[in-house]
């Protein structure tokens, strides 16, 4: 093993250690953001706020960061790879493929280990969504076009390594051929865990004017309302809210929707 070798691995192991100082910083700073999100929601309805924008580039920051950290850490793997000895020549073969999948399993074990906090807290908590139903957003064929919806779905099984959840839409279609129920390959980012049924304190404090995301009574759809008054100022599992285009006589009629139906507004919703 030659010196320039060696001091190409100690600089990537420089590298990755600098990569995770600084992702502790961010997710530091993440939690920071949170914490004052959760104890002040009205600071993001004031005039000039970036408090959400702040939080934002966080996460983008962080995001890079671990995607940085994996690369450095791929390569590190390929240096050490490249310098381990290979087996005597007369090594049956049968062996070395034995070795060669357990050393490939080791690495797909351990990639979860080397992610950064943050992004290894997320991917646990999408792999626990199994059997539980989410908010996704789907794209629907209709006659006319493909159009994005949210639908309340039931996740199946979340793979780890692509990201990708399977999940399933229990309402048959509305159309003939395809009026079976539905299965969706979809990424994190179009999946929102909705709040545990069963602890109403889970569900996000929304006041008054906010607009969220919320189950419209009687169906499987989600669709963008306004709140009208939280679950919590009227002492109830419910929130009261006005849907919007969901017009009557001239006005819009309030509708009571179980806290755990309800999620926040995704940036950029078009529906």
């Amino acid at each position: 093993m030659s010196s320039p070798d060696i001091a190409g691995i100690l600089d990537k192991s420089k590298e990755l250690d600098q990569l995770r100082k600084e992702q502790e910083e961010v997710l530091t700073e993440i939690n920071k953001m949170h914490k004052k999100l959760q104890a002040t929601p009205e600071v993001v309805e004031k005039p000039g706020d970036n408090a959400l924008a702040k939080l934002k580039a966080l996460y983008v920051h962080a995001k890079e960061l671990s995607e940085n950290e994996m690369n450095v850490s791929n390569l590190l793997l390929s240096q050490l790879d490249a310098l381990l000895p290979s087996g005597p020549p007369g090594q049956p073969r049968r062996r070395m493929e034995g070795n060669e999948q357990k050393r490939k399993r080791m690495k797909n074990d351990s990639d979860i280990s080397r992610m950064s906090p943050s992004v290894r807290s997320q991917l646990e908590l999408f792999a626990s969504l199994k059997g539980e139903q989410v908010a996704a957003r789907v794209m629907v064929t209709t006659e006319d076009a493909e159009k994005e919806e949210w639908l309340v779905v039931k996740v199946l099984h979340f793979d780890k390594e692509t990201r990708e959840l399977e999940v399933l839409d229990e309402e048959p279609g509305d159309d003939e051929e395809g009026g079976g129920q539905r299965k969706y390959k979809l990424p994190m980012t179009a999946i929102i865990p909705f709040p545990k049924r069963t602890d109403p304190s889970s569900a996000q404090d929304f006041p008054t004017g906010r607009h969220v995301l919320a189950v419209y009574p009687g169906t499987t759809a989600l669709y963008k309302a306004t709140v009208v008054n939280g679950h919590r100022k009227r002492k109830t599992d419910e929130y009261l809210l006005e849907f919007d285009d969901d017009e009557e006589d001239g006005a819009l009629p309030q509708r009571v929707v179980p806290f755990h139906k309800v999620v926040a507004l995704p940036d950029g919703h078009r529906q």
